[in-house]
């Protein structure tokens, strides 16, 4: 069997009276891309929140490389290895590429196991390294908030790499991006996981990049998990093709 990185036992989260998240139990392989989909306001989001220390559950487990964390803030649960990104960038607009890679980069790389940390010219080097990486090395001292929206998420996914996440949840990666960069950020997404050894967990609407991406896929809906499986499965589950996918 693989090694589960991230693993969510029963876990359920409410609001009020809005029961967002029911119950939900998954796993995370390490070195694989899970895909999250389900219908708007499902709870994708409300269980990414709770995975990476954003607000406390109401009951059961997340552990992440089998140590409980569901009682972590998130900074702490950060320099453990895991990271998100948002669907609306986080990046500081006023500064250029380069600047906002090593303006990223946290207390956790700056440990002396770290590749990139003694040095700010090491620092300025991989940040540079990695802005090539995503395809924005001729942007590198652009003003990040002059970018498109596709180019901010690309760095944002960069500022990311730059902290050696052993596993970035992506919320949304390819959300208002122009087509034509969508493939570009698939395959940079294929290649941090292939090349780099990033797990990758990622909430997706865009059933071709999920299927195409994903080796295993949750389906959510009303708050609770609908079904599991390989991308064919959920393809030709009835379940999913009538909360999901609108009917055959």
């Amino acid at each position: 069997m693989s090694e589960q990185l991230i693993s969510v036992n029963d876990v359920s989260k409410s609001y009020g009276g809005v029961h967002a998240n029911v119950d939900i139990t998954m796993s995370v392989a390490k070195g694989s891309i899970t895909g999250i989909i389900g219908p708007n306001g499902c709870g994708k989001t409300t269980l990414f929140n709770s995975i990476v220390g954003y607000h406390p559950i109401d009951k059961g487990s997340i552990k992440f490389e089998n140590a409980e964390i569901s009682k972590l803030r998130v900074g702490d649960i950060a320099r453990l290895g895991m990271l998100r990104t948002f669907q609306q960038t986080r990046i500081y607009g006023k500064m250029n590429c380069v600047d906002n890679m090593q303006i990223s980069v946290s207390h956790r790389s700056s440990s002396k196991t770290s590749i990139f940390a003694s040095r700010k010219g090491e620092i300025k080097d991989r940040a540079e390294s990695l802005l090539e990486f995503v395809g924005l090395y001729s942007k590198r001292n652009l003003i990040s908030g002059d970018l498109s929206f596709g180019q901010q998420k690309l760095l944002e996914f960069a500022m990311a790499l730059m902290n050696e996440p052993k596993v970035l949840l992506l919320d949304e990666p390819t959300a208002g991006i122009n087509p034509t960069l969508i493939n570009g950020l698939i395959d940079r997404l294929r290649r941090a996981n292939e090349e780099l050894g990033i797990t990758l967990c990622v909430i997706e609407h865009n059933m071709r990049v999920i299927m195409n991406l994903a080796s295993k896929i949750y389906c959510l809906s009303n708050g609770k998990m609908l079904a599991s499986g390989t991308p064919s499965d959920l393809q030709n589950d009835q379940r999913v093709i009538d909360a999901y996918l609108g009917g055959s």
